[in-house]
Formats: structure tokens, C-alpha cells, sequence
């Protein structure tokens, strides 16, 4: 027994040496990790890569054995760091409103989890917000086909089966489960969209397949701009009730109206929405909701959040005698009285393309203020707002109409003197303040560039001016974005 626990003695501490011992095998295991590798594009620097795959310039150089983070040159294959395990050239693009990590496993026949690992997201079952950078692996983005063919998208209804969905899409319910990784029925759940062998445009793959393409625009979102949210539907597949699409951007109600196609031949149809963001909304993320109504109860709903930045507005401090100027007892109720007529949605669109000047071209780029200015009063916080744009000129100049629309307002207001709002369709206003004389009366019907009114100094004002507004779907908008674009809006591509 003695000479046996002699050598247990022995043989425990040999361990405790080896252990104790630096190996420089498995060293050198660890240092050279399986990474995945990113192409160095033009433009690229290590910051923007970092920051593109979310993490530290410390990490990306020492991965690569590289001194200098200046000297990247363009085709450089770089290593990246907390990927282990997964392999191939890492690329990125934009991912589109309409996409979740659900629909994107699908469309590209890859685990959710992967996805996850690849994109940094720590829950799964969350949709990424609209426009963020999506990571894949090269030729992953290619293998959205199946048997050869685009794959079509299905809605699975309330109260229906996979065996009846398969019934009515003249498939069999293994097949569809297979497709969608589905390994057992009840995985699938209620207002699940799923990918069905056969022909159809590939579209949002977390919406119903009659919704062919979503647009956004402008690209990103800003503090009081127009968005403009496009929406190509195939009507040939679909029942159309009164209230189809329905949806809310930023917690505002959102109104779409069907864009007329002379082509009676197409299967689509284009619906615009037009909403106005609050010029005082926080820089962040907002969620998009939007609601499908085709009839017999069947509502399908999504929603993803897209990203409003900062409109960098001016800050100013002004100094006022009349202190009246600042009392929100005479100026809330006037407020009140014209968010009320702007709030209204007249159904038929009245203008056409590009607003014009409302002041002769002499005038059309002196701007004693512009929209969304921060004012502090007389020493007070920066809590009031230039909700317009103001045009120089002198008193008895003329104010034209931008666009053909309504009059819906013409007379005398406390604050905004002489004013004139016209009704341009679809939730868009224009309105005019401070007018020596107005030259039109409620009800009439005005053409682009018809003469309106004067240029005064009616109301509360310091001296003759316009002061020219434009709401949105009830929303006070920057003005000057109506007179460099077209609304709604076209992308680049169209």
C-alpha cells in the first residue's frame, strides 16, 4: 500500500506539472481561429469596418497582424474577429422594409441562428429595423430559389391548416415544412408567412404575397420631412375593401390612396401614402405598422422599425417689445383652429409634380427665416418653433399658388393676419400668413401660379413677409423639400 500511494504521489504531481505547463500546440490552436474574411471595398477604412460588423479596431487588427490601420488597400482580405465557426467572404447590404430573421431563414435556407450569430442580434424572433446593414455570406444571397424557380409566398389564414393551405396551393403540407424549416405542424402559427415552391416576384418575404415591393422615402427619414410610403400590390390576386391598407408611421395615422394607371393591362397597383414627421421627434427608431384588409376578417398586420435622423436645425435667440407675441392664450386657440382644417384627408389629389414659388423669382431665395428654426425669446429655452419659410418682399407683392388645389380657408387670424389655406388632396395644405389683401374667397378652385394674394404685415409681425406652410397628413413640414421634389416621391431605380 505504501509503495502504491508512493506512486500516486508521483503520478499527481507529474500531472499537476504537465497541466501547470504552457502547451504550445494548443496555443497555437487559439491564435489562429477559423475566421470568416471581408473584402476591403473603396472608401473602406477600419473604422467603418468595425463599426460594420460590430466590433473593435483593437480586435480587427490584431486578428490580422496588421501595424498600421491606415494601410488598407482595396481587395485586402481581412479576418474577422467573434464569428468562429462560420466560414466564407462576408459581405453586406441594405435590408428592406418587410424582412424579419423568420423570412430572411427562409429566403436564403439558412438557420435563424446563424443569421443571428452573423448580425449581432441577440433575440432571434426580433425584426431588424428597415436599412440596416445585413450581413451574408457570398453566393448565401443567391440561394433563395427553389427546385429552380423563385419562390412564391403564402399567408397561412386564421383557423386554416397546413393541409388545407397545401390543398388550395396544389402542394402537399411535407413540402411546405420542408421548405420553411418547419419540423413539426404546429410550428407554424396563425398569420405565418411561407414560402411555396413556384413563379412569383420576389417581394417582401414577411408580408403576403400580393405585396410585391416596399418604398420609403426619403432614405433615411428626417425631423419634419415628407415620407413617402409606396406600396405595389397585385390587385389580381386580392379582394380590395374601402379600407385595404391601413397603417400609422411614428404613432400618426397613415392614409393611402390608389395611384391611377392608364395601363389597364397591369396586374398592380401602386398605393401612396404621404406623412409628415413632427420636426420635434427625437433622432431614433420609430416603428412602420401596417395593415392588409382583404375581406371575411382575413387582417394580417407587421410592423418594423425605420430610423429618423436629425434635420440639423438652426438655433437662434430673437428679442421681442411686445410681449402679447408670446402669449399661448390668444396664439393656442388659433393653432387649434387650423390643425383642425389641415387635419382633414380629401381623397382626390389635386396637384400635379413639383410645387411652384409662391413669390416672384426675384424673391425666391431671401428667406428672412426657414423651417424648424429653435427660437429662444427673449432669454427664455429654445422651446419655440419656426413651423414655415418665410419670403422677403415688399407690402402689395404677389403670393402665387404652388399647385392646384381648394381654398378651404380665406380671412383674418390674431397671430397670422390675413391667411389663406388651400386643400391640395390626399392631406396636403398650404397656407399663407400675413397678406395685405387676399385675393381669393372659400370654395374656389386655383390653378399653379395664380395669384392669390399680397405680401403685408398683417397679424403679429415686425415687418412685411410671407410666411408659407406646408402640413401633411397634419404634420407642419419643411416647406423647401416640396419645391426641390416631386411628391410622392420616385426611387432612384423608377
Amino acid at each position: 500500500m505504501k509503495y502504491y500511494h508512493k506512486q500516486m504521489l508521483w503520478l499527481n504531481l507529474f500531472l499537476i506539472v504537465i497541466l501547470a505547463t504552457p502547451s504550445q500546440y494548443v496555443y497555437g490552436q487559439e491564435a489562429t481561429p477559423d475566421y470568416p474574411v471581408y473584402i476591403v471595398a473603396e472608401g473602406d477604412n477600419m473604422w467603418r469596418i468595425a463599426q460594420q460588423f460590430s466590433i473593435t479596431i483593437d480586435d480587427l487588427t490584431k486578428a490580422n497582424n496588421i501595424s498600421d490601420p491606415n494601410q488598407l488597400t482595396v481587395g485586402m482580405e481581412l479576418k474577422v474577429p467573434g464569428l468562429q465557426g462560420i466560414k466564407g467572404t462576408l459581405i453586406t447590404q441594405k435590408l428592406p422594409f418587410g424582412e424579419n430573421l423568420r423570412s430572411l431563414s427562409r429566403r436564403y435556407r439558412v438557420s435563424q441562428d446563424a443569421l443571428a450569430r452573423l448580425n449581432r442580434v441577440v433575440n432571434p424572433s426580433s425584426a431588424l429595423y428597415a436599412g440596416a446593414n445585413l450581413i451574408l455570406i457570398k453566393g448565401l444571397e443567391k440561394s433563395q430559389q427553389t427546385n429552380g424557380t423563385t419562390a412564391k409566398r403564402a399567408l397561412l389564414l386564421r383557423g386554416e391548416s397546413l393541409l388545407e393551405l397545401a390543398v388550395i396551393q396544389n402542394t402537399n403540407p411535407w413540402t411546405i415544412m420542408g421548405i420553411n424549416q418547419i419540423d413539426n405542424t404546429w410550428q407554424s402559427m396563425p398569420e405565418d408567412i411561407l414560402q411555396l415552391s413556384g413563379q412569383n416576384t420576389q417581394g417582401p418575404g414577411a408580408l403576403p404575397g400580393f405585396v410585391e415591393k416596399v418604398t420609403i422615402l426619403p432614405e433615411p427619414l428626417g425631423q419634419g420631412k415628407t415620407g413617402t410610403i409606396r406600396l405595389s400590390i397585385d390587385t389580381s390576386s386580392v379582394q380590395l375593401p374601402n379600407d385595404f391598407i391601413t397603417g400609422t408611421l411614428a404613432g400618426q395615422k397613415l392614409n393611402f390612396f390608389p395611384l391611377t394607371d392608364n395601363n389597364t393591362s397591369s396586374k398592380s397597383t401602386e398605393f401612396i401614402s404621404l406623412q409628415g414627421l413632427h420636426n420635434s421627434l427625437e433622432p431614433g427608431y420609430y416603428p412602420l405598422k401596417l395593415t392588409f384588409n382583404t375581406g371575411n376578417d382575413n387582417i394580417y398586420s407587421y410592423d418594423q422599425s425605420i430610423f429618423i435622423q436629425d434635420s440639423k436645425f438652426v438655433y437662434e435667440k430673437l428679442n421681442v417689445t411686445d410681449e402679447t407675441l408670446l402669449d399661448p392664450k390668444i396664439a393656442k386657440p388659433e393653432e387649434q383652429q387650423i390643425a383642425g382644417l389641415t387635419s382633414k384627408i380629401t381623397a382626390q389629389k389635386f396637384w400635379n409634380g413639383k410645387f411652384k414659388n409662391p413669390v416672384d423669382k426675384e424673391y425666391i431665395d431671401c428667406w428672412p427665416s426657414t423651417y424648424g428654426r429653435r427660437r429662444s425669446y427673449n432669454g427664455s429655452g429654445f422651446t419655440y418653433i419656426h413651423t414655415g419659410l418665410d419670403f422677403c418682399g415688399q407690402e402689395g407683392f404677389k403670393i402665387y399658388a404652388p399647385g392646384a388645389g381648394k381654398i378651404i380657408f380665406s380671412g383674418k387670424l390674431d397671430v397670422r393676419g390675413n391667411t389663406t389655406i388651400i386643400d391640395h388632396g390626399w392631406g396636403i395644405y398650404s397656407m399663407y400668413c400675413h397678406q395685405s389683401e387676399i385675393k381669393t374667397k372659400l370654395g374656389d378652385m386655383v390653378e399653379p401660379n395664380q395669384i392669390i394674394g399680397l405680401i403685408g404685415k398683417t397679424g403679429r409681425v415686425t415687418g412685411p413677409h410671407l410666411h408659407w406652410e406646408i402640413w401633411v397628413g397634419g404634420i407642419q413640414v419643411d416647406p423647401y423639400d416640396w419645391l426641390l421634389n416631386e411628391y410622392p416621391q420616385l426611387s432612384k431605380e423608377e
